[in-house]
This record gives structure tokens, C-alpha cells and sequence, in this order.
């Protein structure tokens, strides 16, 4: 997937969604979870993916497992494996 900013994204995510059904604003979501509301907006228009530390503050926001919130390209959840084979 490419983004707004012309760069390939590796994840897409279902952010705004989930902040929609809680009904809560981008700002709301920022102070609950520690960052800008502009991070928010950056990472619901797949502007930037999440760092480690974001991905868990919103999966425990949202109780839910992370890979119900981010996604690959290909539209599967993220499964944290790789394709290398052992040597």
C-alpha cells in the first residue's frame, strides 16, 4: 500500500474504526495513550506506522490483540513471522 506521503506501508490498521465505535475523538484517543493527536491523525491515514511501544498502548487501550488493530498489505492480520528460511 502506498500512502498519502508516496512511501510503501507495510501495515494498515482499523484505528479509525475502533476509535469511531468508542465514540472518543483523535485527542481523546492521544491523552489516553501518551502521544500527539497528530500522531493519531498520522497513523489512522497511514501516514506512519506504529512503533512497538504506540502498538501495545492502543491494543490495551482497546483490549484487544494487535493484530485485530494492524494489518499486512495483503489485508491478513500481522503475524510477526518472516519468510527467512534457516540456513
Amino acid at each position: 500500500m502506498t500512502s498519502a506521503d508516496g512511501k510503501v506501508r507495510a501495515m494498515r490498521n482499523d484505528l479509525k474504526a475502533l476509535r469511531a465505535a468508542r465514540r472518543i475523538s483523535q485527542g481523546q484517543l492521544a491523552i489516553a495513550i501518551g502521544v500527539s493527536r497528530q500522531t493519531v491523525y498520522a497513523l489512522e491515514n497511514d501516514r506512519s506506522d506504529p512503533s512497538l511501544p504506540i502498538a501495545f498502548a492502543l491494543a490495551r487501550y482497546f483490549t484487544c490483540p494487535i493484530e485485530q488493530i494492524f494489518h499486512d498489505n495483503a489485508g491478513t492480520a500481522a503475524t510477526g513471522t518472516t519468510s527467512a528460511q534457516p540456513g
